[in-house]
């Protein structure tokens, strides 16, 4: 088949925060969202997309609220709420039931959107690296990576790459910086990660607090009655083998894959393992 050309369209949710989406492929009754990780944009799943489309589906890659260019929180509020909000609102807008794939803070959407905002909203739950109970560890080593630059910036692309490499060894620093630049935004001469900082500055509001309440997300992973997929990181240290096993044991429908050489950013780490386990698993979907 023909590579599918990318469109970008605009939403204006119920709550008036304007959302952004790539559109890979003719939109059908096949379709995926893609749902990026907390601090990062819809340009974080590679050529997963594109493949995709490849395959008749259309591929739909999301920037959530803060993030990207989708619209900051006015109000400075990130809870699990807002952000399943603005996806129900899109979805209720392009009028499909699609296979929502989520990594880290995209999962979550997904289970809060499925197992409390509107069940029956999605056809099937993909969490790329989150499960209710996630490593304590790892999860603080996120933040502290999140939190380190913040504010400050970098003064280059490189120093930018350099602190990805260091958080995540096995992504080697790549020659060509200039994609680096759909993550990051510049400022005063200096290059900033493209997602409003209050994301990470109200950590404490009871919204945000929802997502680090392992029982509070069990619950609502409990409540998704539709197939689920966990592709997990084998050397991350937010889903190890204990939280994973753990997953595998309260939701033994899920089906399960493991990515050998990835960290917790499985589709930068490993983009050709983790789309072939996303299209194997959208072919038992038909």
């Amino acid at each position: 088949m023909e590579s599918s050309t990318c469109t970008t369209r605009q939403f204006l949710t119920r709550s008036g925060i304007q959302i952004q989406a790539d559109f890979w492929g003719e939109l059908n009754e096949n379709s995926v969202v893609l749902l990026h990780g907390g601090g990062q944009t819809r340009h974080s799943w590679g050529s997963t997309a594109a493949e995709i489309a490849s395959k008749g589906w259309c591929a739909i890659s999301v920037d959530l609220r803060g993030h990207g260019m989708s619209g900051w929180a006015p109000d400075g509020e990130y809870g699990l709420d807002g952000f399943a909000e603005d996806i129900d609102s899109v979805l209720q807008e392009i009028g499909v039931s699609p296979v929502l794939v989520g990594a880290s803070l995209g999962g979550l959407t997904g289970m809060y959107l499925e197992g409390h905002l509107r069940p029956g909203s999605i056809r099937s739950l993909v969490l790329v690296d989150v499960v209710p109970r996630m490593n304590p560890k790892g999860t603080e080593r996120v933040k502290s990576f999140m939190y380190e630059h913040m504010q400050s910036g970098f003064a280059t692309l490189k120093e930018a790459a350099e602190a990805i490499s260091a958080y995540n060894p096995q992504r080697e620093i790549p020659s060509d910086l200039e994609g680096l630049k759909k993550n990051l935004f510049q400022r005063d001469g200096r290059w900033f990660w493209h997602w409003d900082p209050a994301f990470m500055e109200n950590a404490r509001t009871p919204q945000r607090l929802g997502m680090q309440d392992s029982d509070f997300l069990h619950k609502l992973c409990s409540a998704v009655e539709v197939p689920m997929l966990l592709v997990r990181g084998r050397l991350s240290d937010l889903v190890t083998e204990v939280e994973a096993e753990i997953f595998l044991s309260d939701f033994p429908n899920a089906a399960y894959v493991d990515v050998t050489g990835a960290g917790h950013m499985v589709a930068g780490d490993k983009n050709d393992v983790f789309t072939k386990a996303i299209v194997d698993f959208l072919d038992s979907m038909i």
